[in-house]
């Protein structure tokens, strides 16, 4: 299995990279973008994600898929929030019935 390391190394970039020239930097330029250009290459790389699935080609799922972490990563940067938000709420769920963490989310 591979280390989450890579993840932190990612969001460091990203973080190095908010206060970039956006004519040099691809990160700089979808963090000055805002928010709707950021939710528009997720929305993009989510829909190549599933049509890579679609296709059964496992290398494209692999490819969009690294795709699709990197965005939401940047959209994580956006907020203020790193892979270690997220992954302190995988650890949450850990051994919870994924029917059962839904439901524990529902407000009324």
């Amino acid at each position: 299995m591979t280390d989450t390391s890579i993840l932190h190394r990612l969001a460091e970039t990203i973080e190095a990279r908010k206060t970039a020239d956006a004519n040099s930097s691809y990160v700089a330029k979808l963090l000055r973008g805002g928010q709707d250009k950021i939710l528009k290459k997720i929305a993009e790389e989510s829909a190549e994600t599933l049509m890579a699935s679609k296709d059964g080609d496992t290398n494209q799922v692999i490819y969009e898929t690294a795709d699709l972490w990197f965005h939401c990563l940047v959209l994580l940067a956006h907020h203020g929030l790193t892979p270690d938000d997220v992954l302190r709420e995988l650890e949450r769920r850990e051994g919870v019935s994924g029917i059962a963490e839904k439901a524990s989310r529902k407000t009324d």
